[in-house]
């Protein structure tokens, strides 16, 4: 698993300036592995995100098609969150979390996220609140709550 989260990383960090300098607008949320030959890269625009947006996207990645199945898709409403400024903006919304390691006896957990600083994220979960560092963050999205 440890192989797919670096894999994961280097192809966020090698995709991000790419799209985002060559589409203006578009922010680069997440790439997750589908499998050894296929990701799918999640992306936001202010304007909103549609099959056009994804399209151009996906011209953008044409050298990588030789290696990969591409998949670009809008964030939906499990929106991945993995950086520091993705879980500041959802503070008060319930989050589902994975970790490499981990971390009070468990790697997956779901709660309130009661707040996020550039170090780690803190969320409610029972028995007690918990501290995760983002380096320790496989995945990470927003539980969908439906109409409330």
């Amino acid at each position: 698993m440890e192989g797919v989260h670096t894999k994961e990383r280097q192809l966020e960090h090698e995709l991000t300036g790419r799209i985002e300098e060559r589409v203006p607008g578009t922010e680069v949320l997440a790439v997750e592995l589908l499998g050894p030959e296929r990701f799918c890269i999640y992306i936001d625009h202010p304007e909103g995100v549609d099959h056009a947006l994804c399209e151009r996207v996906t011209r953008e990645l044409d050298d990588y098609r030789r290696e990969y199945t591409i998949d670009v898709s809008s964030p939906g409403l499990e929106r991945p969150l993995r950086k520091p400024a993705h879980f500041e903006r959802f503070v008060g919304r319930r989050v589902a979390l994975r970790t490499a390691a981990e971390i009070a006896g468990r790697k997956r957990f779901k709660g309130e996220l009661i707040g996020a600083d550039e170090q780690a994220v803190h969320l409610a979960t029972e028995p007690q609140p918990v501290d995760i560092p983002y380096e320790q963050i496989v995945r990470g999205n927003l539980i969908d709550e439906g109409n409330k």
